[in-house]
Parts: structure tokens; C-alpha cells; sequence
């Protein structure tokens, strides 16, 4: 288990440096007459060795065979110091050795070691001549036992932190990955509905411009004002075109959106003698009743209002826009009849005409595959009744907004 413990590292060396510091001042100010030079001598080198240790260890790279083979090392040292230690004060070194191995080699490691040296412990007082009566040897054992438990208490919050700083970086790297996935897909979910905002405003208005110049065309030497009335239509149907795509290129979504008015002024560019439209934006009381220019239920302006919300309003307009221009430019239609009406579950819209009519499965325009894209990212459908000879019905509903 790889762990990274920085606070940590300074424990171990600072304890050494604190009981080698103790034995020179023992030996200093004459207090241990019975502790010879030699043993002295080993007693600091193994210390110093012990510090030496701290330093490899925590800059290597940690695996657990480098791991079991430093905790054995500082095993062998700590009994080197603990046998030329006259004094006895290296003994409490020995809660260490279960603080790095449970810290390295995992739970069962080190309480195992803190139960040998307890029971070790014991037994060596129970070996002592009145060692089970000497208040001295008691008080030992129970501070030994109180240091065994809070190196293993305080390796177990060690690894728990260390553990959760792990997991929160491997979460924090997730999260970020996520993220950037979002924001990918976000991009070219975005992308997409632009592309089929433009596709179908600017298709349509361009077919309006197209009808509108040809009627002026038509009527420049008959009648010079409906002429001029065309030219007119046009240059709206232009100003809308333009319009439109600077609100999908900018995301410009901020004024209000009536699906009657839309619906209003798509029809009015189309309509003329040779391709009539009939508009029907009556339905039942869900949607207002006998609906009428400007009517909110219909609108989509306000979300929760009980209409199709403006995502779906929108939605709607589009496959009315995008199905007219089918329409006049491939269906050679005459007449088209748009509807608008409304459950309490759906608002729908029928378009209707009585064109040549096509097969639907052996088409897949890109008109058609964005009524699909957009009405299935708002939970709608649309569905395609034609076949040659008898016209085409696009029928496209979408849920209503939340009461």
C-alpha cells in the first residue's frame, strides 16, 4: 500500500535524537558509573544509524519487500541500542516498530508486533525476581502498553488520511475528466443544434425570398403593387433569415418566444395563390381554448406555465418551418393545413399537405433527422405519414412544462 505521510516523517528521527540526547546528559552529569565507553560507542552508532535509516527510507520509492526489509533493519538496530543501553531509555523506541508496520504492511502487521512485544514485556517481568510486586516494573509494563496502543492508534489515523487524500485526488482527476467529457459533448450537442437552427430558418426563408421574387416576377407588368408587395415580402423574409441566425450564432435567448406569432409570420411569407396555407391554432381548454395571437398557453415564453415551454415552443415552429419548406420546394403541394392543439400530457402539431408525397423510410434528409434530433432531446417525437400520391402528415408532439 503506497502511503505519503510528510507530517510523519520528522517522528521517528526526532524521538532517536530525543533518547540519544538523554543518554550523553545521563553520561555527562555522572549518573550512569556503570555504562562503559563501548557501550556507549554503540549505543550513539546505532542511533545515528536508526536517523540514517529515516532518511533512505522515506526517499525511496515504497514497495512492501523494501518496506518489510527497512522494518527488519530498524528491528536489529533498536535491539543493538536497547542491549548497550544501560540506562534503559531506548525502550520506549520500541513502540515504533509497530507504528511503521502497520503504517507499511497493513493492520494485522502492526498489532500483531504490539501484541509480541506486550507479551513479550510480561514475560520479562514475570522472570524478574519481585517483578510482579515492584511498582517501578508495573508502571513500566503499563506505560509500554499505553505507547503500543497510541502508535498503533496514531499509524491507523495516519493511513486513513493518507488513504482519503488519495481518494479525493483520484476523485478530484475523475471529476475533472468528467468535466472536459461535458463540456465536449455540451460543445458538440450545441454545435448541432445550431446546425439545425440554420438549416431550417435559413432554409425556409430562403424558399419564402424564393416565392416572394418569383410572384414579383410574375406580376411586374400586370399588377405593379402586388409586385412591389413581394419585393416587400421578401426583404423581410430576409431581415428574418438574418435575424434568426445571429440569435443561433450568438445564443441569443433572451426575448420571449410566441409560438402563434412565429407560426403567424411563417405562414404569411409563404401563402399565395399557388400555395395556400391554412393555419389552426384552435384546441381544447388546455391550450387555451380557441387560441388567438399572442396566446401564452401556446406562447412557450414562460416554463411551468402549462404550454410546451419555450424549448418546446421552439421545437414546434421548427418542424412547421422545416415541413412548409418541404413542402412548397420538393412536394409540389397546393394546399398545406398546420395545427396546433394540446393535451394535458403533450402539445402537438400537425402539418399536413397534399403533395406527391414520398416514402419515409427511403428517405433520411437532414430536414427530417433534426425534427427527430430535436423533438427527442425535449422526451417528443415525430412521426411521418406519406406515400406517393396521397400527400404527407408530420404529426410532432412534445411534453408540456411542469403545472
Amino acid at each position: 500500500m503506497a502511503v505519503d505521510a510528510p507530517p510523519l516523517r520528522w517522528m521517528a528521527s526526532l524521538l532517536y535524537t530525543a533518547v540519544m540526547l538523554t543518554g550523553l546528559y545521563y553520561v555527562g552529569a555522572g549518573l550512569a558509573p556503570d555504562w562503559s565507553r563501548v557501550e556507549l560507542a554503540v549505543y550513539l552508532a546505532g542511533l545515528v544509524a536508526l536517523l540514517v535509516v529515516e532518511q533512505v527510507d522515506w526517499r525511496r520509492p515504497r514497495t512492501r519487500g523494501w518496506s518489510m526489509a527497512m522494518l527488519l533493519i530498524r528491528i536489529v538496530l533498536l535491539e543493538t541500542v536497547y542491549a548497550a543501553d544501560g540506562a534503559g531509555f531506548s525502550r520506549a523506541l520500541f513502540v515504533l516498530v509497530p507504528f511503521f508496520a502497520y503504517f507499511w504492511l497493513g493492520r494485522a502487521a502492526g498489532i500483531g508486533l504490539a501484541t509480541f512485544y506486550l507479551v513479550m514485556a510480561l514475560t520479562r517481568t514475570t522472570t524478574v525476581a519481585g517483578g510482579r510486586t515492584d511498582p517501578e516494573v508495573v508502571s513500566e509494563l503499563f506505560m509500554l502498553f499505553i505507547g503500543l496502543v497510541l502508535a498503533v492508534a496514531t499509524a491507523a489515523v495516519a493511513v486513513e488520511q493518507s488513504r482519503s487524500r488519495v481518494q479525493a485526488e483520484r476523485l478530484v482527476a475523475e471529476l475533472t475528466a468528467t468535466q472536459e467529457r461535458v463540456a465536449e459533448l455540451s460543445a458538440a450537442s450545441e454545435r448541432n443544434r445550431l446546425a439545425r437552427d440554420i438549416h431550417d430558418s435559413v432554409g425556409h426563408h430562403l424558399t419564402a425570398i424564393s416565392v416572394q421574387l418569383a410572384k414579383a416576377e410574375a406580376f411586374r407588368e400586370r399588377d405593379p403593387e402586388s409586385a412591389d408587395r413581394a419585393v416587400a415580402d421578401a426583404h423581410r423574409a430576409a431581415g428574418r433569415a438574418l435575424r434568426e441566425v445571429r440569435e443561433s450564432v450568438g445564443a441569443l435567448r433572451v426575448e420571449p418566444f410566441s409560438l402563434a406569432t412565429a407560426l403567424y409570420a411563417l405562414v404569411e411569407g409563404l401563402d399565395d395563390p399557388h400555395f395556400r396555407v391554412v393555419l389552426d391554432l384552435g384546441g381544447p381548454a388546455d391550450l387555451g381554448g380557441p387560441a388567438k395571437l399572442g396566446d401564452p398557453e401556446i406562447e412557450g415564453g414562460r416554463e411551468g406555465a402549462g404550454g410546451p415551454g419555450r424549448a418546446g415552443a421552439e421545437a414546434l415552429y421548427r418542424v412547421a418551418q422545416e415541413a412548409l419548406t418541404n413542402a412548397r420546394r420538393h412536394a409540389e403541394a397546393g394546399l398545406v393545413r398546420v395545427a396546433v392543439r394540446g393535451t394535458e400530457d403533450e402539445a402537438v402539431l400537425e402539418v399536413e399537405d397534399d403533395g406527391r408525397g414520398f416514402e419515409p423510410e427511403a428517405t433520411s434528409g437532414g430536414g427530417l433527422t433534426g425534427m427527430r434530433e430535436r423533438l427527442a432531446a425535449l422526451g417528443g417525437s415525430v412521426r411521418i405519414e406519406s406515400r406517393p400520391g396521397h400527400g404527407t402528415r408530420i404529426t410532432a408532439s412534445v411534453p408540456v412544462a411542469a403545472r
